[in-house]
């Protein structure tokens, strides 16, 4: 693309969405041919990576309605793939863990599932990775409403964030070349 070219905000989205479902077509394929449904695996990455967790903190870390989580849970753990046991804490509340069968399975589907978009994104270098992560949450965490404030400190930007829950976060970056 030449660099004359005007890239306003309605022309970015364009390229982001497209990119977007690109990617997300990949991702997709990927999931189903392991033999799982997006929610199912959104569910079981979620354990591998973070361990036992209840079906609220779950849904704190993968974006989905409460309902389509429990149906998920449910399917889930007729399938063996988890177990609910209670919290030490409170006996109501279920623990959501992975059995021997459900972290082989989600070992394997994640490790594919990760090569896949490792070759479609093949096109970027490890900085062009690092430069788009930092660049696309700084844009995602404005756009959410996270009443962010970016201040110019030199060669680094300073993002301020502070979400509906009052968390804050602050990150550094240095200026893109």
């Amino acid at each position: 693309m030449s660099s004359k070219v005007r890239v306003d905000a309605p022309r970015l989205w364009l390229v982001l969405w497209r990119c977007h479902r690109a990617l997300n077509q990949i991702a997709e394929r990927s999931i189903e041919e392991a033999g799982l449904g997006l929610t199912d695996f959104a569910a079981l990455e979620a354990l591998l990576h973070k361990g036992p967790l209840t079906i609220t903190e779950i849904q704190g870390k993968v974006p989905l309605a409460i309902g389509s989580m429990t149906a998920a849970v449910d399917r889930l753990e007729r399938k063996g793939l988890i177990m609910r046991t209670p919290a030490s804490g409170d006996r109501r509340v279920k623990v959501l863990k992975l059995t021997p069968e459900g972290r082989r399975i989600v070992e394997k589907a994640f490790s594919r599932h990760a090569a896949e978009l490792e070759s479609a994104m093949a096109v970027l270098n490890a900085s062009e990775k690092r430069q788009l992560h930092v660049l696309l949450k700084k844009l995602g965490l404005f756009a959410a409403g996270a009443a962010a404030e970016t201040r110019n400190q030199g060669d680094k930007y300073v993002i301020e964030t502070q979400d509906k829950q009052g968390v804050q976060a602050t990150f550094h970056m240095r200026s893109l070349p």
